[in-house]
């Protein structure tokens, strides 16, 4: 049997239950607080349904984020 997969704090993962991509924001009993990369409401996650996220959904993600930004000049 094989370890249980434990995201770390700011570790971008895919959610397979929810379908959403979100960036880990802690850990709260057996759940994990994961983040829309966008920003937005945190949801608790089953550990069990999040796998690392591939790294073109964490890369789109954040170049629409700083697109954005640089839109208002931030």
């Amino acid at each position: 049997m094989s370890a249980a997969y434990v995201p770390e704090l700011g570790q971008t993962v895919y959610d397979a239950k929810s379908k959403k991509t979100g960036r880990v924001m802690g850990h709260v009993g057996p759940y994990v607080q994961v983040r829309p990369l966008n920003g937005g409401k945190e949801w608790e996650a089953d550990p069990d349904c999040l796998t690392p996220a591939p790294l073109s959904d964490a890369l789109r993600r954040a170049v629409a984020e700083r697109n954005g930004r640089s839109h208002w000049g931030i």
